[in-house]
């Protein structure tokens, strides 16, 4: 099962993106046995206009269309269900064994998510309470897509 993390706005050269590409690394590695990647990234320009709601509209559509057809669409938002990191583990392992060949995981800039996004969404899921940079809301998807991805290789990375 292949994995897209989708995010408005582009990660600078420095510790956020190299600590992403270890996760991304590691992830891939340990998931090749168990069909959990391999992991790509799309990012697009935040939206240069004026208002925040059109600025959430122009980048959902934007990113949709980047996308293509992907089959399964998760929006994270604050808003969203927070899984510990052994649901989120069953969760990816439900979909892979339910057959799914790609999961899109949406990071929004600062305004948020569009509702063209919302609404294709089959998910929305938490990293938790707190707002998060969008480039930090990424080490800490990349970390949990790892920490699950160790949990169904039976690997010792997480420990309760």
């Amino acid at each position: 099962m292949r994995l897209t993390i989708a995010a408005i706005g582009r990660l600078k050269p420095g510790p956020e993106r190299e600590l992403f590409k270890t996760y991304v690394d590691r992830l891939e590695a340990v998931g090749r046995n168990h069909h959990i990647g391999p992991v790509s990234l799309v990012e697009i320009p935040e939206s240069k206009q004026r208002t925040a709601a059109a600025r959430r509209e122009d980048e959902a559509k934007r990113l949709l269309e980047k996308l293509g057809a992907t089959p399964y669409l998760i929006v994270l938002d604050e808003a969203g269900e927070a899984l510990s990191s052994r649901k989120f583990a069953d969760f990816l392992r439900n979909r892979r064994d339910a057959g799914e060949a790609e999961l899109a995981f949406v990071v929004g800039a600062a305004d948020g998510i569009g509702k063209p996004l919302t609404d294709k969404a089959k998910q929305q899921l938490a990293l938790g309470p707190m707002t998060l940079s969008h480039g930090l809301a990424r080490v800490v998807l990349a970390e949990q897509l790892y920490r699950a991805g160790t949990i169904i290789a039976g690997h010792p990375y997480h420990r309760e």
